[in-house]
């Protein structure tokens, strides 16, 4: 006859070998969708024409899915205003791998650590219209709230994208005629071809996206003109910025991680081989130091 102790040791045994089948058959936990927002903006991002997939962006992003594993990973092509309306909305749980931080979207976005220092944007023309800005040059950089504010030059920006502190305020002080906004997804190179038509002026626009999107363009790069902005840093930093919730933070925190080592060579590198082989060397050099303790304020970056 069996003791009360191994009869109550044999009931649990029989209970356990009961629900086994049932707790095999349990799902495994469900990871969290990660929504990655991107859209075409070389040199970050190209999905077209020969240097597609090449992006400094399109680098970054599969080593940071990769060392992300606790999440599904979906990656959704974009325009800049799909995107910012994304982020606003606390029921998704979306990332953008290349913003510029603003105070604006510091209340929705929360931003990662810099990752990049870029090129600051300017004022791109044909030549032919040089002596409509020549009045407003100080050397080769342009007085751009000056120059629109005192005649009837149209400007073509892309809707909802910053281009930096100093040049979204200027921007915000012209008046809605002054501008020509563009809303889709390949919104610079539809402003350049408005422009090789005769029918914009002038361009806001990085150079050395513009720089590739006019050499795809057929266009010759002797017929045009770029002005940095006056009082306008030369570079601009990149964050990776995430919907500002918890989910948010939390990948955040992980992409923090990951920054440092791919931020001091493998970022710089990829960016650099963008810009004109003159500029490279002395990018690279600069780049060094960037993410020292000296280090720009975050409303700079």
């Amino acid at each position: 006859m069996a003791r009360p102790c191994c009869r109550g040791s044999l009931a649990r045994l029989a209970l356990l070998c009961g629900l086994l089948p049932t707790l095999l058959c349990q799902p495994a936990a469900a990871r969290e969708r990660l929504l990655w927002l991107v859209r075409d903006l070389p040199p970050f991002t190209v999905f077209e024409g020969p240097e597609t997939g090449h992006g400094v962006i399109d680098q970054l992003l599969p080593q940071l899915i990769e060392h992300m594993p606790e999440y599904d990973h979906d990656v959704l092509r974009v325009n800049r205003a799909r995107g910012i309306q994304m982020l606003q909305d606390p029921a998704t749980f979306t990332c953008d791998p290349m913003l510029l931080w603003t105070a604006e979207r510091a209340r929705y976005v929360h931003f990662s650590i810099p990752m990049l220092g870029v090129r600051t944007s300017g004022l791109v023309s044909l030549k032919e219209s040089q002596p409509l800005i020549a009045p407003y040059l100080d050397g080769d950089a342009v007085d751009l709230l000056g120059l629109m504010s005192r005649t009837s030059l149209k400007l073509g920006v892309v809707a909802e994208r910053s281009y930096g502190t100093l040049i979204d305020h200027t921007l915000r002080q012209l008046p809605d005629a002054a501008l020509s906004r563009h809303y889709g997804t390949e919104a610079t190179a539809n402003l350049l071809q408005m422009q090789h038509l005769g029918r914009l002026r002038l361009v806001l626009g990085y150079w050395p996206e513009v720089r590739y999107l006019i050499q795809q363009q057929g266009g010759s790069l002797a017929d045009y003109q770029f002005h940095p902005i006056q009082g306008v840093n030369p570079y601009q930093f990149l964050h990776v910025g995430c919907s500002d919730t918890p989910l948010g933070r939390a990948a955040v925190a992980r992409i923090d991680q990951l920054l440092p080592a791919l931020r001091r060579e493998v970022l710089p590198r990829a960016y650099a081989r963008w810009l004109a082989p003159v500029e490279q060397e002395d990018y690279l050099e600069q780049s060094r130091q960037f993410f020292t303790e000296h280090q720009p304020p975050l409303e700079a970056r």
